[in-house]
């Protein structure tokens, strides 16, 4: 404004002084276009701040907006899962009364005669068949109004009917939520009798049997916690602990809320307490189990203990990650780590994998799988911690995803108030009378 003031003054100075009066008026026409563009800036400036702030002001909100969006759809996730939770408790209440009126209160477990095996199997009918396992067929049957698996062990079996006596004994003697129930046996023809479970095996499930679902990961995270659990049950059993010896997804059976319980407890050995620690090792005379899947030192050697379990958990842990055979998984798997292409690896019928917390499940399996027994981690201290905290991961990571219908979760109940202690007296003495 002052220049302004200033170029007119000189301008009426230089009214008659035509050359200095053009040359002043042309200062002021200069000025004012100054000024014009000036303010034509400011505007437009002014305008790209107020569309800035409108645009920020939609990139809130839509935030916002998807931020309420994902927690309207975790509630009704939770308000899902509680529900299926609350009916998949009262079935399992249901079914426990149930099994509860099949146990006889005098006796460990109930005798049946070969009459009510018979009866029930339609005289072991193909149509009642649902399986075979290591030591004989499987039937399904119903006794007493409730459903019922039956083993009938066969007796060209080397120690079958140790076997036998050995399963009746110790499976009698001990309940866990995740360890398939004994309800009774019959002696006179080698016939064991076992909750039935649903969903069947593991292995059938993850392999997608008869085009069934595949197991949605929140679900496969939660079933290696599972096995965990009861695999530390057996070998924290008292007096002395447990190894199953042959753990596989073919020996891990499903429920209809896919629970899942650890079966064939029948070719565990009694190991003795001390020396049940981290280098803990017994001898026996052949070594067992399914080749995949055994400890590659007690293979070799004949030389078991509680950790060589933990080499078969290993291998079901990597093929609930991948749903692939065990042969050579170990290898393909640390492979896959080291080529940074380990998410190929996982089960593409999983669309959702968390791929951070699969891959730490995968290294933990791994250490599982170490060949000597000595370099594994402890179950107790380090594995089950382990796979609990990946069971427990938050909703956040399936907020946005649908899973099947068999989910449901009504084990949670129970995984932390289990019992991990068990007494089952003179089970050694028992076992050297019938050999």
């Amino acid at each position: 404004m002052d220049m302004f003031k200033s170029v007119c003054e000189e301008a009426v100075v230089a009214k008659d002084k035509p050359g200095l009066f053009f040359s002043q008026l042309k200062k002021l026409q200069e000025w004012k276009e100054a000024e014009e563009r000036k303010l034509e800036e400011a505007k437009l400036s002014e305008e790209a701040a107020v569309a800035l702030a409108e645009a920020e002001r939609e990139k809130t909100k839509a935030a916002m907006d998807a931020a309420q969006t994902a927690q309207r759809l975790a509630d009704m996730e939770a308000r899902k899962r509680k529900l299926a939770e609350l009916k998949a408790n009262q079935e399992e209440e249901e079914k426990q009364r149930a099994l509860d009126k099949l146990v006889n209160n005098k006796a460990a477990y109930r005798k049946y005669t070969l009459d009510d095996i018979e009866a029930a199997t339609d005289y072991f009918a193909s149509a009642h068949k649902i399986g075979e396992g290591g030591y004989g067929p499987v039937f399904k049957a119903t006794l007493d109004h409730t459903a019922v698996a039956i083993k009938i062990l066969r007796p060209d079996i080397s120690q079958g009917q140790k076997q036998f006596q050995q399963e009746v004994e110790v499976l009698s003697c001990m309940r866990h939520p995740h360890l398939v129930l004994l309800i009774g046996a019959c002696p006179e023809y080698g016939c064991l009798v076992y909750e039935y479970m649903e969903n069947g095996s593991l292995e059938d499930r993850l392999f997608r049997k008869d085009n069934t679902p595949s197991i949605p990961w929140k679900i496969r995270f939660r079933i290696a916690a599972e096995i965990a659990t009861g695999l530390l049950f057996l070998h924290q059993t008292k007096p002395e602990p447990l190894v199953h010896r042959d753990l596989k997804p073919a020996n891990i059976l499903l429920d209809r809320n896919y629970v899942s319980k650890i079966s064939d407890v029948g070719l565990s050995r009694l190991v003795p307490a001390s020396i049940a620690d981290g280098v803990a090792q017994y001898r026996l005379t052949a070594a067992r189990g399914t080749f995949c899947y055994i400890d590659p030192e007690y293979q070799q050697t004949g030389m078991l203990g509680v950790k060589s379990d933990l080499y078969s958990l290993g291998v079901v842990l990597l093929q609930l990650l991948t749903s692939k055979p065990p042969v050579g998984l170990t290898v393909h798997i640390q492979e896959a780590i080291e080529k940074g292409t380990f998410a190929e690896m996982l089960d593409p019928t999983v669309p959702d994998w968390p791929v951070e917390e699969a891959l730490s499940l995968a290294k933990l399996a791994l250490q599982c799988c170490e060949l000597r027994k000595r370099d594994r981690p402890d179950l107790d201290s380090v594995v089950l911690p382990e796979l609990n905290s990946l069971r427990n991961i938050k909703l956040q990571h399936i907020a946005n995803n649908s899973e099947i219908q068999h989910e449901a979760n009504n084990s949670e109940k129970v995984a932390s108030n289990a019992p991990l202690h068990i007494s089952v007296p003179e089970i050694r003495s028992q076992e050297n009378q019938v050999s």
